[in-house]
């Protein structure tokens, strides 16, 4: 049986459309319906039919919610605390595993990625054991500490609650982000740094520049393309922590909200309180927060004058 010929025009275009379908499904409609949802007051129990337009009373609410302004200061505290320490130890260790690892360079760098591809509930037990108040490694450790004369006045004079205590949560969560995704700036940044031309270290070098000079005279100024594309994720992934605080906190937040991030207040606003058109017009708000720094992130980066 002969198979229709398939025009080279229209061959494209076929191709495509599995991608196409999964992206209208997956992705394109469920944008738009939470466009739609942002405008209208809705509780899925009640059914579709139950379905009101409100006008921008969901945005008008979100603005007035002390929680979500609460969620947005703790998302910023943790995207600066866990996401600007990251870039600054992964550039410091690429530059340190480039020039130290030649043969086993490639297994080291996939000890410092395995935290990225490690699952969420392996992170969640693993953590949860380091931080257990009485019997955490943690605590463990900082009770060693204390008993080295010198030092003790830098560390609490008693174990930390890390999950329960309000002024620990925080960093213990930016901690968790901070070795997971470190490892990935480190692929990043080594990946730039294979394509600096050698010519230029030596060229430095014959001209009598130390390595700190040709650190940052060539090293810096080469990656400063990675470093605009690795900070930019970070802010966006930053502004969109969900995982860690969801896992550390049991999905409520912890004690005085203090680990409740935006995308955390929107499931909570969603499923706890079935109120979609509100966490809709949350989604919308923080998406322009995104957007806004993002483009203040591309015009820190811009070279001057351009």
């Amino acid at each position: 049986m002969k198979l229709p010929s398939l025009s080279p025009r229209h061959a494209p275009y076929l191709l495509l459309a599995p991608f196409l379908l999964l992206f209208l499904v997956f992705g394109l409609f469920p944008l738009c319906f939470s466009l739609y949802l942002a405008f209208q007051s809705w509780e899925p129990t009640s059914g579709l039919a139950a379905m009101h337009f409100v006008g921008f009373d969901n945005f008008a609410f979100a603005l007035q919610d002390e929680w979500f302004w609460k969620s947005l200061q703790n998302t910023g505290w943790l995207a600066v605390v866990s996401g600007l320490p990251q870039h600054l130890v992964a550039i410091a260790l690429a530059c340190f595993i480039n020039l130290a690892f030649q043969r086993w360079r490639n297994p080291v760098v996939g000890a410092y990625f395995l935290p990225y591809i490690t699952s969420s509930v392996a992170i969640a037990i693993l953590f949860s054991s380091l931080f257990s108040t009485d019997y955490g490694l943690i605590n463990i450790v900082l009770a060693v500490l204390r008993e080295i004369p010198g030092i003790s006045w830098l560390l609490p004079a008693h174990a930390v609650d890390w999950l329960n205590d309000p002024d620990a949560l925080k960093p213990a969560i930016s901690l968790i982000v901070f070795w997971r995704y470190v490892g990935f700036n480190i692929v990043l940044y080594l990946a730039a740094l294979q394509t600096i031309p050698p010519d230029l270290y030596e060229a430095a070098t014959m001209d009598g520049a130390s390595r700190i000079k040709q650190f940052f005279y060539i090293t810096l100024p080469s990656l400063k393309p990675m470093i605009y594309f690795g900070v930019t994720l970070s802010v966006i992934g930053g502004l969109q922590l969900f995982e860690e605080p969801f896992i550390l906190t049991g999905g409520k937040g912890g004690s005085d909200q203090a680990g409740m991030s935006t995308a955390v207040y929107l499931y909570r606003t969603a499923f706890d309180f079935n109120d979609f058109g509100a966490a809709s017009a949350m989604s919308w708000l923080l998406f322009i927060v995104v957007a806004l720094l993002t483009w203040a992130t591309n015009r820190a980066f811009r070279p001057r004058g351009g």
